[in-house]
């Protein structure tokens, strides 16, 4: 309970400052009848302006991200690390078993830039890019507490392997119910498209 009020109070003094008057981005001005607050060092912890007025927190109080890691609270990145030379290889094996009509086989997937011996290759390299979200797993399973038709899509079965934005990828797809069809059709090109 402490460690939530010391959060509070550290952010609600991270607000108050920033809507002061004349607050700029970088710089720290006085509301009138309001003292100063500490600024956050590159260290996390605060220092107490020296001037004029006594400031609401004394020096040594930790900031709001100081307070929160303490609490066990995580706070959002700003941004995303950095991309990595090794990160850039986005390769995928795609096998494929009873979608029939030509359809099964195992295909290379090479993106940025498209290739490999996949059929639709730029095609999905495409929907894998416009599916790719930061922090969401393209690749997925259906949640086990998911609620689902039963709807039998055939016997198509396919198995995604490979690298995909840095990450590993291992993903199995049939199309035994409502859940596993549509996780399926969500990824066509890259997965034929087996609709009855």
């Amino acid at each position: 309970m402490l460690r939530r009020l010391l959060l509070t109070a550290a952010v609600s003094a991270s607000a108050a400052l920033s809507s002061a008057p004349g607050a700029v981005a970088g710089t720290l001005s006085h509301a009138p009848g309001v003292s100063p607050l500490p600024a956050a060092s590159p260290s996390g912890s605060s220092a107490a302006f020296t001037g004029g007025g006594s400031s609401l927190f004394p020096a040594g109080t930790p900031s709001a991200r100081a307070v929160a890691a303490a609490s066990g609270v995580v706070l959002p990145a700003l941004m995303p690390p950095p991309a990595r030379p090794e990160d850039s290889s986005d390769r995928l094996t795609v096998t494929v078993a009873g979608a029939g009509g030509g359809a099964d086989g195992t295909f290379e997937l090479d993106c940025h830039p498209a290739g490999g011996t996949h059929p639709r290759a730029a095609e999905a390299c495409d929907r894998l890019d416009r599916m790719t979200t930061w922090g969401k797993d393209t690749f997925a399973p259906v949640p086990p507490d998911a609620l689902c038709t039963m709807v039998y899509g055939g016997p198509a079965t396919a198995h995604v392997t490979g690298t995909w934005a840095g990450r590993p990828v291992d993903a199995r797809y049939d199309r035994a119910n409502g859940c596993e069809i549509s996780r399926w059709n969500a990824l066509v090109p890259v997965l034929p498209d087996a609709r009855s």
